[in-house]
């Protein structure tokens, strides 16, 4: 994902954190807030529940993949943020992407080709 299309402040983190409508799933947390911009910021996080730090790195490449891969589907103007979820670690590339667009689904983020 492209550096403009990432949500990387804690400042951003915290409000959409604070503001932000949240859906779940077992294998990720989405939490989406909008913004007064004209992209969409995606950030992503993994506590040190989901595992150790080689473990951690894993979860959030596969959610910024997943994330790259239907980019240009969701509607411009959130910020979301994508947290991993301890089962993420034994899930592959396909099911976590089904995952997140389940959830864009749910949050009513993508629009309609």
């Amino acid at each position: 994902m492209q550096r403009n299309f990432r949500l990387t402040r804690s400042t951003d983190f915290k409000r959409v954190r604070r503001d932000g409508k949240s859906n779940a799933h077992p294998l990720i947390v989405l939490i989406a807030l909008e913004n007064q911009l004209s992209i969409t910021r995606v950030g992503v996080a993994a506590g040190k529940r989901v595992g150790n730090a080689v473990i951690r790195n894993r979860a959030k490449r596969l959610m910024r993949a997943a994330a790259r891969a239907l980019h240009p589907q969701i509607k411009q103007g959130w910020d979301i943020i994508i947290i991993a979820r301890k089962p993420i670690i034994r899930s592959t590339m396909p099911q976590v992407r089904d995952a997140l667009q389940a959830l864009l689904q749910r949050a009513h983020l993508i629009q309609d080709v």
